[in-house]
């Protein structure tokens, strides 16, 4: 039984915090900040009414370390589940320094001026955390996170090396807008329109930003369109997985997706660059940002199915050779909100959130130190996937990709 705080008030939060409140046995207080207590209420109100469970709210500027520090002392902590933007994770880990609490968050370190994700400044944080005897673990949310732990689930059961590794990452949903993105919108574009990147034979490959296109036939979506991107995982996956040849990570956008991009792409909305606009500084994609439909008020119309896999090749663990496996999850959209009142691409990261928040409070994932998924054991981290809403399958396929 273990107290949490998370940190962060929007849509993967809710679901986590819904999640912990479900299972009471693992997490038995829990308390919710952001900058906008009224979101923290909105969510506490859900939960109260969903499960009866209460959820403590505050308000707090995650970039503000005293204010954190005195928030963590006050709560007290087993773990800090950081869901609030990637920039702000270097704050908040130095608060859980000096505080003295074990640190989880869902995506790596974004410098605000740089669209840039690499995991090189929070790997910078592991002597610290290990002197202090305490346990950071980085990118448990779906893709990075469940992915990761796919990877090391094929590579502990069924194959003893990996050779060639591709994420797929299909969203089938229609949330019926002309033009919304389905998690933070600065995050999401910021990613989108960097160059694309991927691990082959040993060093990073670098193509223009969806420059590469496949259609690949997704289970309970239909075809679909995906294009090569870079994302954090692969930088994990390569350094974890040293015999990788070859890794890539792939997401499905539809034609009116790309087409709205380019567009805002092409007039300067999507730049991270300051302007000034009536005698104020701004930037651009926070402007578009903020008039965008906000992520968390999709899921009543969203409706289809996500699928989120990994397709893995390499020598058999039995000795038969090389084979090639494909694991991964499909997860509906009006499931996630009947139970949860957010869409299914909340639903897939704020599960695996509170999954590596429940593995680190029950001691089944430890270490002192700053550790990724690919290096804790896969298994218990599977049983609750499939325990709490988010159930995988894994198959044999005839051989390798060819894409």
């Amino acid at each position: 039984m273990s107290t949490v705080l998370v940190i962060g008030a929007g849509g993967v939060s809710s679901v986590c915090v819904h999640k912990m409140a479900m299972n009471a046995d693992i997490f038995s207080d829990i308390h919710l900040a952001s900058r906008t207590k009224s979101k923290c209420d909105a969510i506490a109100a859900s939960v109260k009414e969903r499960t009866g469970r209460d959820v403590t709210t505050y308000s707090i500027d995650a970039e503000e370390v005293p204010a954190m520090v005195n928030l963590i002392r006050k709560v007290q902590p087993s773990l800090v589940v950081n869901l609030a933007l990637p920039y702000q994770d270097l704050p908040i880990m130095d608060a859980c320094l000096e505080a003295s609490v074990n640190y989880l968050d869902t995506a790596n370190y974004e410098p605000k001026d740089e669209a840039k994700f690499e995991y090189k400044w929070q790997w910078a944080y592991h002597d610290r955390f290990k002197q202090a005897g305490l346990m950071a673990l980085l990118g448990s949310g779906f893709d990075p996170g469940v992915t990761s732990v796919f990877t090391m689930w094929l590579k502990k059961h069924k194959l003893k090396t990996i050779r060639q590794l591709d994420i797929l990452d299909c969203n089938g949903g229609d949330h019926g807008q002309h033009f919304a993105t389905n998690f933070n919108p600065e995050i999401n574009i910021r990613e989108v329109t960097a160059p694309a990147r991927h691990w082959e034979n040993g060093e990073w490959v670098e193509t223009p930003a969806m420059a590469n296109k496949v259609n690949f036939d997704f289970e309970a979506v239909g075809p679909k369109n995906m294009y090569l991107m870079y994302h954090e995982e692969l930088e994990s996956l390569a350094k974890f997985v040293p015999e990788l040849e070859r890794a890539r990570f792939w997401m499905t956008f539809g034609d009116a997706y790309i087409t709205h991009l380019t567009v805002l792409q092409n007039v300067g909305m999507t730049s991270i660059e300051p302007i000034r606009y009536q005698g104020k500084e701004i930037i651009p994609l926070q402007f578009l940002a903020a008039v965008l439909p906000k992520p968390e008020t999709l899921g009543e119309t969203t409706k289809g199915n996500t699928n989120i896999g990994v397709i893995a090749t390499g020598e058999a663990l039995d000795g038969s050779g090389e084979k090639t496996f494909y694991i991964k999850n499909i997860c509906s959209h009006e499931a996630a909100y009947e139970e949860t009142g957010n869409q299914a691409v909340s639903y897939t990261t704020g599960v695996p959130a509170m999954i590596g928040s429940a593995m680190v409070v029950t001691g089944k994932w430890s270490g002192d130190g700053v550790f990724n998924m690919e290096e804790m054991d896969p298994d218990p981290f599977m049983d609750m996937l499939n325990s709490d809403g988010l159930p995988w399958t894994v198959e044999e396929l005839d051989g390798p990709v060819s894409f």
